[in-house]
């Protein structure tokens, strides 16, 4: 799907999407209660629809609840604890719902093939291949598919803290599970450590211990429940901070739903935008990668940035650094990437002369987006909004800015890039 957007500023009121990041946590939890728990202000992005079609095929019962007023998902996951036979989980292209169920499937002892888009499987999977290798697991890995066999059995677990918190969230919601008590070390450098606060956020609210010794270190006691109970997720901090970059750059845009007290770690978006508005800065992305693209939009247009902690972009949806750079030099951004580091200069912009490129990257649509509204421009591949935001552009519309769709044609093999092997 092309779309082009005309200039102009957006203005009105929009409702920030509920959190993904809580979604797919508090959705696992539920279901490993064993027992009915609703989950109030759902919203049904693809990746969110991943994690349901997974649980409902390990036995959960799933039920959407659609109203004008709010959306619910009523999960009872008696089935997974009655289940036992062979499981095949349809993860879609949705990293979090591979890595946080691949460690759940295996403490229940399920046999399991775990199916998706081909670019899912090029992600960085090699801890858990390497516990699988050390107790005896079957571990086999094709191109679009994850075969897993066996029993997880409690044990002190090392995790390398800068691979991705993903690992430490997957092991915290599996390990309570297990017959013994198990441990989990995080070692140095430990990047994207809110997203682990989440995690113990959520699995603390389902009644579960991880017991923290130090900053990098859980004892997690064995035979755990998850506890049942109704909860509402909150917006989304990681997509709202879209509708703030827009008003960075002269919309005016109320945005509802982002909690100030919240466990959110991209909430630091609004403190970062205010520093951009002032002056050059620098800023470490290595705990926020989803931001990044939205602060080189940003920083391109007024005092420009270096954004350090960059290593792991390359590992997202595209080799997102470099994907966002070659997009922004359309526009005639001076920018330059390195392994760790991202140079944004300041420039004078234009209207882009080509198409600008998703490199099939929901961030970066959405940061082009925002460029857009600025200068015009025309997206091609605009549909990968629909892994976290599928009603982005309707709201985008109807703040008043003009978006023409049309059908992109066939692309030419290669040129549209198919990277995923995110965080």
């Amino acid at each position: 799907m092309k779309l082009t957007i005309e200039p102009g500023l957006a203005a009105g009121t929009v409702t920030a999407p509920p959190s993904k990041s809580l979604a797919h946590r508090i959705l696992i939890c539920s279901a490993l209660s064993g027992r009915p728990c609703t989950v109030e202000n759902m919203a049904w992005s693809d990746d969110i629809l991943a994690t349901l079609d997974c649980l409902t095929a390990l036995g959960a019962r799933v039920e959407k609840q659609i109203s004008r007023r709010q959306n619910a998902a009523v999960i009872d996951g008696a089935g997974i604890f009655a289940a036992s036979g062979p499981v095949c989980l349809p993860c879609r292209a949705s990293g979090s719902t591979l890595r946080f169920l691949i460690p759940v499937v295996l403490a229940l002892g399920r046999p399991a093939t775990f199916t998706g888009e081909a670019s899912l499987f090029s992600r960085p999977l090699d801890y858990y291949e390497r516990i699988c290798r050390m107790q005896d697991l079957t571990w086999e890995k094709g191109e679009d598919s994850l075969r897993l066999k066996g029993q997880l059995e409690p044990d002190s677990f090392e995790i390398p803290g800068d691979l991705s918190s993903q690992f430490v969230t997957g092991m915290l919601l599996a390990l309570p599970l297990l017959n013994g008590q198990s441990e989990i070390r995080i070692l140095p450098p430990i990047t994207s450590r809110p997203y682990i606060e989440l995690t113990q956020a959520v699995i603390r609210d389902f009644g579960i211990r991880a017991i923290s010794v130090g900053s990098d270190r859980f004892h997690i006691p064995a035979n755990q429940s998850f506890r049942p109970h109704r909860t509402s997720l909150e917006g989304d901090w990681t997509n709202g901070a879209v509708w703030l970059a827009m008003n960075l750059l002269g919309s005016r845009i109320t945005v509802k739903s982002l909690a100030d007290r919240t466990v959110q770690g991209d909430k630091i978006s609004q403190e970062w935008f205010t520093a951009l508005r002032r002056k050059k800065v620098t800023l470490d992305v290595s705990d926020h990668p989803d931001l990044a693209p939205l602060l080189m939009a940003c920083a391109s247009v007024l005092h420009g940035a270096v954004l350090t902690g960059c290593g792991r972009l390359q590992y997202k949806e595209s080799p997102r650094g470099e994907a966002m750079a070659a997009e922004l030099q359309k526009f005639g951004a001076d920018v330059l990437v390195d392994d760790d580091k991202i140079w944004i200069g300041s420039a004078a912009l234009h209207r882009p002369a080509e198409d600008l490129c998703s490199h099939n990257d929901h961030r970066i649509v959405m940061a082009l987006a925002v460029l857009c509204t600025l200068y015009g421009g025309t997206i091609r591949g605009a549909e990968a909004v629909r892994k976290s935001y599928p009603e982005f552009f309707d709201l985008l519309r109807g703040l008043g800015v003009e978006i023409r769709e049309e059908e992109a044609p066939a692309l030419p093999a290669g040129e549209e890039t198919q990277h995923e092997s995110g965080f």
